[in-house]
């Protein structure tokens, strides 16, 4: 799944394979987007306890643990990170299906509306058309209302399957989104 570096456009963000140099950035912008878009969803002592350092510590593991199949992009403008995206292997109960997941897409709450995320999203899914994949999918908040009309802009329709997530002692139901990527290839 791995493609050269491209842009999504001559004056927007350029979107490239994620370095181990970006981990702390990637890891804050992760942090701050939990923080903006997940307040009043999850519960607050839960989002105020996300440590940056944590995870990127994490993420320098993962990504110098990597075996390819998990692909993490960033969006920079102006030499900046200002986005981060992951998408690999969809699991069904761990067991891996024919189909690609869109695992996590954040931007810097600094830059939401400015079509970095859109960027990040479009090459994900022109990178697993190319690779073969018939089907992407993600997992969204329920209640996450501004995310799921990003998504449904996108193409994404829920598939009907929903499933809890536990977030600091809280379950926060989450809907499982689908988009059929043939012919998307050439996007």
């Amino acid at each position: 799944m791995n493609e050269p570096t491209t842009a999504s456009a001559p004056d927007g963000p350029r979107v490239r394979e994620m370095t181990l140099a970006d981990c702390a950035r990637v890891a804050e912008i992760r942090v701050r987007g939990w923080q903006h878009a997940y307040k009043g969803l999850m519960p607050q002592p839960y989002l105020d306890g996300l440590d940056a350092a944590e995870d990127a510590a994490r993420r320098r593991d993962r990504l110098r643990q990597a075996d390819g199949s998990v692909v993490n992009l960033v969006a920079e403008r102006a030499g900046s990170v200002v986005g981060w995206a992951c998408h690999g292997p969809h699991r069904d109960d761990e067991v891996r299906s024919g189909d690609v997941e869109l695992y996590a897409i954040y931007v810097h709450p600094d830059v939401l509306g400015q079509g970095i995320g859109q960027a990040l999203l479009r090459e994900s899914v022109a990178r697993c058309a190319r690779a073969g994949h018939e089907r992407m999918l993600l997992w969204v908040l329920k209640e996450n209302t501004t995310a799921r009309r990003f998504y449904e802009r996108a193409g994404f329709r829920p598939d009907g399957a929903e499933e809890p997530f536990e977030a600091g002692g809280a379950t926060v139901p989450e809907v499982r989104y689908a988009r059929v990527l043939t012919g998307d290839a050439n996007r």
